[in-house]
């Protein structure tokens, strides 16, 4: 027990006892009692007036001088209160500190609520987005970044790589991240304006250049085959033309994938909403990829759900067959490719899984890049483009899917498009299996 008690105790039985003792000399010992409780409480309440007094001034008074329990209590309020004011004086430090630091960023930072109500925002946030401080404060921020793509991506819980915004009349382009804090939101807007000129001038450069070059391919192809079918052409002929016609169909293919991939990057709408007959699209495209390989492996088809999807054909098709004939031309005959389609309620799955290879995890990321080769003088000899997998992330993106790879070398590889339930038509049908 702390030795202020014990003097407290002691006093207290001390008086009693002495009121006692006056009681039984003088007569009436429970008066002499409650007469000197009295005072004692009476000395209480003067002690809890000047304690109360204190606490409603103590900026401006100084503690009161009280000894014994009181003169504890009052000690210990004072140093709470004098760590309360270190405290508020470093957190007021530490806030200062982060409005310079967030003042000096070059990114505009954006504090916002669960509901996406902002909170705060610094300088160059008011600058790139036009908020005002009194104004904009406690808004929805979708009222005021109002663009359809940036309310999916917030409305998906953001994260990512985010989503590019172009403002002031499509001048300016903001690149906005969000990213989860806790129980709060904090976004990131950046000045992408140059970064998106130049991407754009390399989309229109690789489209207007794969173009030009369709026509002149077109007529050098054409006077190769021609030559190629001379009857009265040298033997010492034959295999340079027979080598200039494969190099000519090679080159063709790349521009025919460079268009397809400029016609997806140049719209930046989603996908159309049409129906498209997904198990007929992959029996047709297994079949074609079985007759027109040199050497195929065997196929699987797997479909699991009659549903298709709703989407464009064109582009569904590409995917498609840019995963098939990719497992294809890197599965030996002995292996297998399986192709298989499945729907449930987060949505659809194309899978095409092959017994080929296999891809090294460290090259994983980087498939989807454009001309990327795992194997360069492999996928020169297969006639590879190194353009379909980067057709099929548009493809999906443009869809509102997604790729996932699997792989691991010398054990095939897994290729999976992930599409959004909304792209799933709600008739349901009959599951069923077919091989080839």
């Amino acid at each position: 027990m702390p030795q202020a008690w014990s003097s407290a105790i002691a006093r207290l039985a001390g008086l009693i006892a002495t009121s006692i003792g006056l009681g039984l000399v003088f007569g009436r010992v429970w008066l002499w009692v409650t007469a000197v409780l009295g005072v004692l409480l009476c000395l209480q309440l003067v002690n809890l007036f000047r304690l109360h007094r204190w606490l409603r001034h103590r900026s401006h008074e100084d503690p009161p001088d009280i000894g014994g329990i009181w003169g504890d209590v009052v000690s210990q309020i004072g140093r709470i209160y004098r760590r309360k004011q270190f405290h508020k004086r470093r957190v007021v430090q530490l806030l200062r500190e982060f409005r310079r630091l967030s003042a000096a960023l070059p990114d505009g930072v954006v504090l916002l609520s669960q509901n996406h109500e902002i909170l705060w925002f610094n300088r160059m946030a008011a600058l790139l987005l036009g908020l005002q401080r009194k104004a904009d404060r406690g808004m929805p921020i979708e009222n005021l970044v109002r663009y359809p793509e940036f309310s999916r991506y917030i409305q998906g819980a953001g994260g990512g790589a985010g989503v590019v915004v172009r403002v002031e009349g499509g001048e300016k382009s903001l690149l906005l991240i969000v990213i989860p804090a806790g129980g709060e939101l904090l976004m990131l807007a950046r000045d992408v304006t140059r970064e998106a000129r130049l991407e754009q001038m390399r989309k229109d450069f690789v489209a207007n250049a794969s173009h030009e070059l369709r026509s002149p391919l077109t007529v050098i192809s054409g006077y190769v085959d021609q030559l190629g079918e001379e009857n009265g052409l040298g033997a010492e002929w034959r295999e340079p033309i027979a080598d200039m016609q494969q190099q000519a169909a090679r080159m063709r293919e790349i521009v025919d994938d460079l268009l397809e991939l400029s016609r997806m990057e140049s719209s930046a709408d989603e996908a159309p909403l049409l129906p498209v007959d997904m198990p007929e699209l992959l029996e047709r495209l297994v079949r074609e990829a079985r007759a027109s390989a040199a050497t195929p492996p065997r196929f699987e088809l797997d479909i699991r759900s009659k549903r298709g999807l709703l989407g464009s054909e064109r582009e569904l098709h590409s995917i498609a067959f840019n995963l098939v004939s990719n497992a294809v031309k890197y599965t030996p005959a002995e292996g297998t490719v399986t192709v298989r389609w499945t729907c449930d309620d987060a949505g659809a799955q194309l899978t095409v899984a092959d017994t080929g290879i296999g891809i090294a995890a460290e090259h994983l990321p980087r498939l989807t890049e454009r001309f990327y080769r795992v194997d360069k003088a492999r996928a020169r000899a297969n006639g590879g483009s190194g353009l379909g997998l980067s057709i099929v992330k548009h493809g999906l993106q443009r869809h509102g899917g997604r790729l996932e790879i699997a792989s691991a070398e010398g054990r095939g590889s897994t290729f999976t498009a992930h599409f959004p339930s909304r792209r799933v038509p709600p008739s349901a049908g009959v599951p069923h299996r077919a091989r080839r």
